[in-house]
């Protein structure tokens, strides 16, 4: 990853107010030990020196004007310390105790008799001076912790770039350890702006009552809404919302559908029977129900073991009108759902039946199911999961809805079995489609007159 002037210069001030570079990692979230090190070797204050030796205790005048040479001067830590004679460390230590402090601890008695040039000492305005720079250079440091905690912003983020309301955001968490003009002034902000946001931030939620709607109506759906379909329940609820105003509420809750993905089963064993033609040939369109069937098995792993399910799909409406759930992709569980869709069938009813080329749908039994219903078979060529794409997206819809995202571990077999029927109940009876204008399959065909 490259880094940015801005990002490598925000790490360097760090360890030049903090001296630790374990501090720079923790604030920041980068980079590694090895490339602040690599950085720090690039400049020269930073350089590799000899070994020094230190006394036991250094009186507070000594430390002040350390301090002032490496602050206000602009000195770098380093330099100095081989020059005075005391380990970097010790320096930055005394600079943190004087930033937080505001003076430093009482000397302890020593024999050290150190001299100092009266000269060298800074006045009080040089005090004053190198207490307004840490203290200017603390507010930095601050204001940088806060934009990347609290705002979630990369650490190589511009801060001029920030909207008022994330500034405003920004000087609350602040207001208490630095004065408010202050604030205002490092970033940017007029006070009036500042009041405005800080009164919206505060004001009363007006889409309270709403943002508890959109929470249920996610999780009576089984956590498998996006914003458009939660748009689509409040408008049938007689509540008229844009979409924007939904999806960012629904942003701000965290309801995230999730999604995973996981090896697809293959039942292909090889052409044990003579295959038949691509009747459907990708056409999943039917202007009447019970026209265009389309057949797969899925499979679910769980730590239990595994569940395989295998429906009938209408392409009038997408509707599952059969399926059967087993532990065993055998013959009995492709035969059984398809015997009970036949049943289903009006008189006169001789809807084509399209699959994969599955070992389930070529086995001897299901032929003549098929040939004895009158129906017609349709295969999708060899490993071209594109020509059943419309029972695909089903299992797609379905694992996304129902199994991804989920713990299953301490699931049982047959609880697991039932998750799957009250799924596919849920999705004839309650799931919504934008293409069958915001109605469930199941209230569609009642719309329309169709008996079911």
């Amino acid at each position: 990853m490259r880094y940015t002037n801005e990002q490598i210069s925000a790490a360097l001030l760090l360890l030049k107010a903090t001296g630790s570079p374990k501090q720079v990692i923790d604030t920041l979230g980068y980079p590694s030990s090895p490339m602040l090190y690599h950085w720090r070797d690039m400049y020269p204050e930073y350089y590799n020196v000899p070994d020094q030796k230190h006394w036991k205790q250094a009186p507070d005048n000594l430390k002040q004007y350390i301090i002032k040479r490496c602050l206000i001067d602009g000195e770098p830590v380093k330099l100095v310390a081989e020059e005075i004679g005391y380990t970097p460390s010790l320096i930055y230590k005394w600079i943190r105790e004087y930033r937080k402090k505001g003076h430093f601890s009482p000397m302890k008695k020593t024999t050290a008799n150190v001299e100092v040039n009266p000269s060298d000492i800074e006045s009080a305005e040089d005090i004053n001076t190198l207490k307004a720079q840490m203290l200017d250079m603390q507010m930095e440091i601050d204001i940088l912790k806060e934009t990347i905690n609290v705002l979630k912003k990369d650490p190589g983020i511009d801060q001029t770039v920030l909207t008022n309301r994330e500034k405003a955001v920004i000087i609350d968490a602040l207001k208490n350890k630095y004065s408010l003009p202050a604030l205002c002034k490092k970033l940017d902000l007029a006070k009036s702006s500042y009041y405005y946001q800080e009164k919206a931030i505060h004001a009363e939620d007006k889409y309270h009552e709403l943002r508890k709607k959109i929470v249920q109506l996610f999780h009576d759906n089984r956590d498998a809404f996006g914003y458009r379909k939660i748009h689509t329940l409040l408008h049938k609820l007689g509540l008229i919302i844009s979409e924007k105003v939904v999806r960012r509420i629904m942003k701000q809750e965290a309801l995230i559908v999730k999604q995973r993905r996981r090896q697809k089963y293959n039942s292909y064993k090889g052409e044990i029977t003579p295959a038949v033609e691509n009747v459907i040939n990708r056409d999943f369109h039917a202007d009447n129900p019970n026209q265009k069937w389309l057949t797969d098995i899925t499979e679910f792993s769980i730590k239990a073991g595994k569940v395989y399910l295998s429906p009938i799909i209408d392409c009038f409406d997408g509707m599952p009108l059969t399926w059967t759930i087993g532990t065993s992709p055998n013959a009995e569980l492709a035969n059984t759902m398809l015997e009970n869709a036949i049943l289903s069938l009006a008189p006169g009813e001789t809807p084509i039946v399209h699959s994969d080329r599955g070992c389930h749908y070529r086995w001897p039994e299901w032929i003549r199911l098929i040939t004895e219903a009158g129906l017609t078979r349709s295969m999708s060529k060899k490993g071209c999961s594109p020509d059943n794409s419309a029972c695909e997206g089903f299992f797609g819809h379905l694992k996304t809805e129902m199994f991804y995202g989920r713990e299953w571990d301490n699931c049982r077999i047959d609880e697991f079995i039932q998750e799957v029927d009250d799924y596919m109940q849920w999705y004839r009876r309650d799931r919504i489609k934008s293409t069958l204008g915001g109605l469930s399959p199941l209230d569609y065909r009642r719309s329309i007159g169709v008996s079911v």
